[in-house]
């Protein structure tokens, strides 16, 4: 039999109502969450956006620096890098070769240069800096920036990469077209700015240099001053042999002496960086270290800000020291920085044009 409806016994008992539980968030728990969401915004936005920007201020530089090295090989192969009395000739002909939009004499630097910059001083020893604020309307020369000898003006530029630049040249620059190790950074001193005229305008962000110094001194090592690296030009033989017992050197190398030639640029032997102070201090301070050691060192990490602050550029920088090699050979102890490793050091030949040279400030 089918059951069709209900009796009325049945429609009078009570029915059993389902009870629906609904969850959610209270008002109090959605704000502390918002709350400690934006704790931890704040502590870690400024990190990654301060991140960021090294990230980017060093692949600037990384391009701009082989941009640059790129158009001064080209210059030594087609035997236009030297020769230059003046540095506005020098700026012309590298505008064949890298795009410059704009080209500032050394009285209205300002109009292709940001007016101040500020260029830190690193105590190595007491790992402290001291920021010193440059008033570019004073590089006016040369010597301005680091380079006493060379008794050339300065050129304000503006490249079309967005980049401005403070260029120097040295009249004494050498080239030859048939070697493939000449870079030409060696002929001339140059503060460049990745960033334009924006802030920081700080040396070690967006402000880098190469051969150039614009305060007393790039570093500090147990209170002596040490200007910045740079690549320093062949000393000729003959005046080698003229000047080595002034700068206290022992040999002349009779061909393409860089070894002179730093000795030469630092103003002496003496004046050249100490081999003590590359295998001990700068070794320590440039990839963090507490202790050194005199043989090759693998699995290290370079702090490129540091680094770049000092004024190093380039992927590897061999540096010599004022430990000139008293055996049957020419040259000197030099050490190799390179990313992520430290070579054991050793002499290096007077002819290698790879070494680059740390000089005792004025």
């Amino acid at each position: 039999m089918i059951k069709t409806g209900f009796t009325l016994a049945e429609m009078a008992e009570p029915r059993q109502h389902i009870r629906h539980s609904y969850k959610g968030f209270t008002l109090a728990e959605v704000l502390i969450t918002l709350a400690i969401i934006g704790v931890v915004a704040a502590m870690t936005i400024p990190t990654l956006v301060a991140n960021y920007q090294t990230k980017s201020w060093n692949t600037a530089a990384q391009v701009f620096e082989r941009k640059l090295e790129e158009a001064l090989r080209v210059m030594n192969t087609q035997q236009t890098l030297a020769g230059y009395k003046n540095t506005e000739d020098f700026v012309n002909e590298l505008a064949k070769h890298f795009k410059i939009t704009k080209i500032c004499q050394n009285d209205d630097l300002m109009s292709c240069f940001e007016d101040e910059v500020n260029w830190s001083v690193i105590d190595i020893t007491s790992n402290t800096n001291s920021d010193n604020h440059i008033d570019i309307s004073n590089l006016k020369t040369a010597a301005d920036m680091g380079q006493n000898d060379w008794g050339t003006d300065t050129v304000g530029v503006q490249f079309a990469n967005g980049t401005t630049g403070l260029i120097a040249y040295n009249p004494e620059c050498v080239q030859n077209p048939y070697s493939n190790q000449v870079n030409g950074t060696g002929c001339l001193a140059i503060v460049y700015d990745t960033s334009g005229f924006k802030s920081p305008n700080t040396l070690g962000k967006d402000l880098r240099s190469i051969n150039a110094n614009l305060g007393d001194c790039a570093f500090k090592i147990q209170g002596t001053c040490y200007g910045t690296p740079f690549y320093p030009q062949a000393l000729p033989y003959d005046q080698c042999e003229a000047e080595k017992a002034d700068l206290n050197m022992q040999k002349c190398f009779s061909g393409e002496n860089f070894w002179g030639g730093a000795v030469k640029a630092c103003g002496g032997v003496d004046k050249v960086i100490s081999r003590q102070h590359i295998d001990n201090d700068l070794i320590k301070y440039l990839y963090n270290l507490s202790e050194s050691s005199s043989e090759a060192m693998d699995n290290l990490t370079l702090d490129k800000e540091k680094a770049q602050s000092m004024g190093f550029f380039g992927d590897s920088n061999i540096i010599w020291s004022g430990e000139e090699y008293t055996g049957d050979s020419y040259g000197a102890y030099a050490r190799e920085f390179n990313t992520n490793s430290v070579n054991s050091g050793g002499y290096y030949g007077s002819s290698d044009s790879r070494v680059k040279t740390i000089c005792v400030a004025n």
